[in-house]
């Protein structure tokens, strides 16, 4: 019996001391104490941190502006830079055009000068297709091809019985893509059904006979 009542003491004495410890305020940890139980002391001194605080914060901030100002304009003076030079592969695609026109007109001076002009220019309309090949522009699909409002204006009809109806007959200004967009249509003629005479009513041909005779 003595030793059932040791053992209750000792287990009450564990939980007391248990509680004791949980309740008690951890070493060396900060109490929040209210401003107005604060000393005058205490008070500058919180007064000091919070200014030295809203500093550092102030200084980021300005630092960040003065960051993103920076980036602006090094973003500004490469989108320049970029708009300035971004035809640069096409202008050098198109220098031999213009070498070969300068050469075509030397020596259109010559005594075959009719040929020499001709075959000048048809080298340099060649090598203006082929640049303009390499900076992504082709050519529409006209003639012959089924009449596509999305490619193609049509500039008037011509009926014939030769084609379909609304296919193109004659492509008067060629159409252009830009790495597949339209940039320009075809200027066409279209095709159309021919428009078939009424034959004259029964009876009407030799009443007009009789009236001129």
């Amino acid at each position: 019996m003595d030793a059932e009542k040791q053992n209750k003491v000792l287990a009450e004495s564990e939980q007391q001391a248990s509680e004791k410890a949980q309740g008690a305020p951890q070493e060396g940890a900060k109490k929040d104490v209210p401003l107005e139980k604060l000393t005058k002391a205490e008070l500058i001194q919180k007064l000091k941190e919070a200014e030295e605080s809203a500093k550092k914060y102030f200084d980021l901030y300005v630092r960040s502006q003065a960051e993103m100002e920076n980036l602006k304009k090094r973003l500004r003076r490469e989108k320049e830079e970029f708009l300035k030079f971004a035809n640069e592969s096409l202008i050098k695609e198109l220098l031999p055009v213009v070498d070969n026109l300068e050469n075509a007109i030397r020596h259109a001076q010559d005594e075959n000068s009719v040929h020499a002009l001709r075959e000048g220019l048809e080298l340099t309309l060649k090598g203006m297709r082929d640049a303009l090949s390499k900076a992504g522009v082709e050519e529409v699909k006209a003639l012959g091809e089924r009449f596509d409002p999305n490619f193609h204006y049509a500039v008037s009809q011509e009926e014939t019985s030769e084609v379909e109806t609304g296919t193109v007959l004659q492509e008067l200004q060629k159409g252009y893509l830009l790495n597949q967009r339209l940039i320009r249509p075809s200027m066409v003629v279209v095709s159309k059904a021919p428009t078939e005479a009424s034959d004259p009513e029964p009876g009407q041909e030799e009443h007009v006979t009789d009236r001129d005779s």
